[in-house]
């Protein structure tokens, strides 16, 4: 009975109560194997020693290293555990050791044949004499490791086994990744190569440096030992060749000292007393006509007339190249665009660096990038031309920290254009350094555009000046139209104008008419003589004054300018319009050629059919892509940074240019003028002036004002309608708004119609 009481009483233990007491005998357990793995560890007595042979029995000589391994996994385990890849890596780096210690063991004691049993031998030695001296390698695990490795890499193979098992252990601890190691070391490599190229091209810098300088000591020591030898040689009779003695020497009289000065360098401004005048005129047998003397008279102006150019410093823009490179590389990377900076060309404004996309990258991506890539360069803005016009790369031009100027007479230089071309015009210096000319007569009109203070009169001004440099007044003839009146004025009174420079917007519309009844009376002219240009018709010229005795005069050629069309446009837009399309339809043959600037390039000004007919353009910067559009028909002017900086875009090519325009001072523009008056005086033509026009007229658009030869026909057609309105009048009579607009002023003066009442129509009071 009391049996079946204790069974009845007694309980199954709960789960928490289980868990608890496994803990309680594993926490017992690793205290049993901590103690003896600590008496192992420091030898304690014999059974310590014991101990630690029988580990090194396992594990060889990395006894010491399974000890405290095994300690502290027993101590925490829980945070081993959840270490992602720490035991794992462990067990790899001591894998890897116990193939190297063994290897070792075997190379050491020329095991080769006896592995197992030499291994053992060490241990058990050690073993029965209580001691722990030997060798031991990599125990009884190192030995089944180390033979199937040893027999397929052989020994030395064990050893580079071993060493990437350590390598892979030690990835798995640690927290990076083989791409984070990869790509340190990548940049690590990239630091190292920079360093290597910078190192390279300073050396390369310095031995041109050492090498210039070297070639400047052995000139002047040549022109020395060559000036000596020249003071040493005995004087020498010119007429006979005979040596001169001393005495002989002395009976010549002394050579004044300033016959051995240089030569002064005369201006060409008093440069226009002409030697050979005088004899001309006293040879009777010479008989030439006024026109063809003052021909020959006439001398060209020299580049003399100009400021000399001043040196350029851009050293330092190469070590911001050099920075924006690695920038450019970087930036594009981090955006996921694989690229190459192939080359980089400083030029005078803009640095243009080509780069090379990998395959597969889509142009626009790289082009929509510019804003982001300016932010990168910490830069004004960024141009992107994409893609280079006969290269498969892509253009990114940057602005440089500084601007360098080309001067006139430094272009003029470079630019080596032929004197017989008399309308080839150097124009600017391209991104690569290069002069870059254009030729008039092949365009054959210029329309250049630009916001105040771009650049655009002073390229005018570097345009006439090329014309005046290379033409005599009897080869090319200006009609200069300036409603500024303070850019062109400057050459009044040269003989190269048609008529004086005109000022008045009224004027400029009937001057621009006659110039269309020159080229019908040249065609005119050519259809007589049975030639289709004015190349032909000279060429028929010097034909006839060669046979004949009567001369005939060439025609020259004319270059109408307009330095700001839209205030002409303003004033008499239909007569403007109507004229410059003329011109630019048919005058290229007839030798007119037309140079249109504007500041205000707006469609209202730069009109779809003259745009049509002068295909020629140049863009200086302006405030918005539209205005670009407007000049270029593409986006671009907008980005350009002023003071010069220009697209241009000959007839005969798709994409424009971009060049740096050169400097003309105002004291270069004088001197030239200066000195070409001093030759000859004006000599203007009657039938291409103007005449007078009144104060009012060209007020409004259409040229007409008070007085209009329409106010019958306007008010026979009020009356009749009984209806007054701008619109009628502007439709019915096909005027312009403002002239329909004064009509209906002076129909209301004249009492034909009642005011304006707001909104209602206006009334008619006569029936």
């Amino acid at each position: 009975m009391a049996n079946k009481n204790t069974s009845k009483t007694r309980r199954r233990p709960s789960k928490a109560e289980l868990e608890r007491k496994e803990a309680i005998q594993r926490m017992l357990i690793s205290l049993v194997i901590a103690f003896l793995l600590i008496f192992a560890a420091f030898k304690l007595g014999a059974a310590g020693i014991t101990l630690y042979n029988l580990i090194r029995l396992l594990v060889g000589s990395l006894a010491y290293l399974a000890i405290f391994g095994l300690l502290i996994y027993l101590f925490f385990f829980k945070w081993i555990r959840k270490q992602e890849g720490l035991l794992s890596g462990f067990f790899t780096i001591f894998a890897g050791l116990l193939l190297i210690f063994e290897a070792y063991l075997v190379w050491k004691y020329g095991l080769d044949n006896s592995i197992l049993r030499g291994t053992m031998a060490q241990v058990v030695t050690d073993l029965t004499g209580f001691r722990t001296t030997s060798f031991a390698g990599g125990g009884l695990i190192g030995v089944a490791l180390y033979v199937p490795t040893a027999f397929l890499f052989s020994n030395i193979g064990t050893y580079f086994i071993g060493s990437i098992l350590i390598l892979v252990g030690a990835l798995l601890v640690s927290p990076w990744s083989v791409y984070d190691i990869a790509e340190f070391f990548s940049r690590v490599f990239a630091k190292w190569r920079e360093g290597h190229e910078r190192r390279k091209e300073e050396r390369f810098v310095k031995q041109e440096e050492q090498a210039r300088q070297k070639a400047e000591e052995e000139a002047r020591l040549e022109k020395e030992a060559a000036e000596k030898a020249l003071l040493d040689m005995p004087p020498v009779d010119m007429e006979t060749g005979e040596i001169l003695t001393e005495e002989a020497v002395q009976d010549f009289p002394p050579i004044p000292e300033e016959e051995w000065v240089e030569p002064e360098i005369i201006l060409p401004q008093a440069d226009h007393e002409f030697p050979n005048q005088e004899e001309t005129f006293d040879d009777e047998e010479v008989q030439v006509d006024f026109s063809a003397k003052e021909a020959l008279e006439y001398k060209l102006p020299s580049l003399q007339l100009f400021a000399a150019d001043k040196p350029k410093d851009q050293s330092k823009e190469k070590k911001i190249v050099r920075e924006n490179i690695k920038i450019l590389e970087e930036t594009f990377a981090s955006f996921g665009i694989k690229v190459t900076v192939e080359r980089a060309e400083i030029g005078p404004s803009v640095t243009k660096y080509e780069v090379k996309p990998a395959v597969g990258v889509r142009v626009n991506r790289i082009s929509n990038l510019a804003d982001d890539l300016a932010l990168a360069l910490a830069a004004k803005d960024v141009r992107i031309e994409a893609p280079i016009p006969g290269k498969s790369l892509v253009g990114i031009e940057v602005p440089n920290s500084e601007i360098a100027t080309v001067s006139f007479r430094e272009l003029w230089e470079q630019s080596q254009t032929k004197a017989e071309n008399l309308l080839e015009i150097p124009l600017g210096k391209a991104v690569n350094g290069t002069a870059r000319a254009f030729d008039l007569s092949k365009m054959p009109h210029l329309l250049v555009a630009g916001s105040t203070g771009s650049g655009k009169s002073v390229a005018v001004n570097g345009i006439i000046a090329s014309i005046l440099m290379k033409a005599r007044p009897d080869q090319v003839k200006f009609m200069m139209v300036d409603p500024k009146m303070v850019e062109l004025s400057v050459y009044n009174d040269i003989p190269h104008l048609l008529i004086p420079v005109v000022t008045n917007p009224r004027k400029a519309s009937k001057a621009l008419q006659k110039v269309v009844d020159e080229m019908e009376n040249r065609y005119e002219l050519f259809a007589k003589v049975g030639v289709r240009n004015i190349a032909g018709f000279n060429a028929k010229v010097e034909e006839f004054n060669a046979q004949s005795e009567y001369k005939q005069i060439p025609l020259p050629l004319i270059v109408v300018i307009v330095d700001e069309l839209a205030d002409l446009m303003m004033v008499a837009s239909k007569e403007v319009e109507d004229a410059i399309i003329r011109l630019g339809q048919k005058a290229r043959a007839a030798g007119i050629h037309m140079i249109l600037a504007t500041q205000r390039p707006s469609v209202d000004v730069i009109s779809g059919l003259i745009k049509a007919n002068v295909p020629s353009r140049v863009a200086f910067a302006v405030s918005s892509g539209t205005d670009s559009r407007t000049i270029l028909d593409e986006n671009g002017a907008e980005k350009l940074l002023g003071r010069g900086d220009m697209l241009f875009k000959p007839i005969d090519e798709n994409h424009p240019v971009r060049l740096q325009g050169s400097f003309i001072s105002d004291d270069d523009v004088e001197r030239i003028v200066n000195f070409i008056k001093a030759q000859a005086d004006a000599d203007y033509d009657e039938s291409f002036d103007p005449g007078e026009v009144s104060e009012n007229e060209g007020e409004f658009s259409d040229g007409e004002t008070g007085g209009d030869p329409l106010f019958e026909e306007a008010k026979a057609l009020v009356i009749e309608t009984q209806k007054a309105s701008a619109s009628m009048i502007q439709r019915r009579l096909s005027v312009g708004f403002n002239r329909a607009t004064r009509l209906m002023e002076e129909l209301e003066m004249a009492g034909v119609i009642g005011p304006a009442e707001g909104t209602k129509p206006r009334k008619v009071l006569q029936q």
